[in-house]
């Protein structure tokens, strides 16, 4: 069962909303019975459920633990616009591993069109709890490669034949790796980025380059 964010009163957790259906509906959840709630300010919560209904689940604080789960470097994915399962596979994958946000931006071959920033940020919240974090990753939407670049906080092109490998690239704090469409980047858009990195001289779905390359630079800076 996920970790769920609730409403710290006292020695009391409050659950309320989509969270508190979840819990009594799909996960039949019952008085007496013990769960994890995430505090944001750094602890996990043993809550003992007291009340349960599809509105509001509440209980008493059993127990509390420090939690300080989130990473140091603070790593965007700016990810293109890919068909739906593969962009949603890419932003519960990397939320669980730990980015900290998201911008989803239409490239010269995205396949991808339009924007579901709701959709998009139920998933990361669900992936978020799943993994017992603190931190909800924020999705945002940009048009292009360029607007991208131009916001970004040091970003870092994923490209297969750039001559550095992104575990050798000397990166800062906060980061923002650029991971491009199935059909690779354009000659236009090569030219956007300074810094451009590579994973290896393997090909790989969008969705794996994303995950793989969060992995590898938070590895790094552990």
């Amino acid at each position: 069962m996920p970790a769920f964010f609730a409403r710290r009163e006292g020695g009391r957790a409050v659950i309320e909303g989509r969270d508190a259906r979840h819990l009594a509906r799909s996960l039949r959840a019952r008085r007496g019975q013990e769960i994890d709630v995430i505090d944001p300010a750094g602890f996990m919560l043993t809550v003992r459920l007291e009340h349960v209904t599809a509105e509001r689940v509440e209980g008493t604080i059993v127990a509390e633990r420090e939690h300080r789960p989130e990473p140091a470097t603070h790593v965007t994915i700016a990810i293109a616009n890919l068909p739906a399962p593969a962009l949603e596979l890419a932003l519960s994958r990397c939320t669980e591993a730990g980015a900290w946000a998201f911008s989803v931006f239409g490239a010269d071959r995205s396949v991808g069109r339009g924007d579901k920033l709701q959709r998009w940020g139920t998933i990361c919240r669900e992936s978020s709890m799943l993994a017992g974090r603190l931190h909800v990753p924020e999705v945002s939407a940009a048009s292009s490669l360029d607007a991208v670049v131009g916001a970004a906080a040091n970003p870092v092109m994923l490209h297969r034949d750039a001559p550095e490998r992104l575990a050798d690239v000397a990166l800062t704090p906060d980061v923002t790796l650029l991971i491009g469409p199935e059909g690779g980047w354009t000659e236009r858009e090569l030219e956007l980025a300074e810094v451009q990195a590579t994973l290896g001289p393997r090909n790989m779905r969008a969705d794996t380059a994303a995950l793989v390359a969060l992995a590898v630079v938070l590895s790094a800076r552990a």
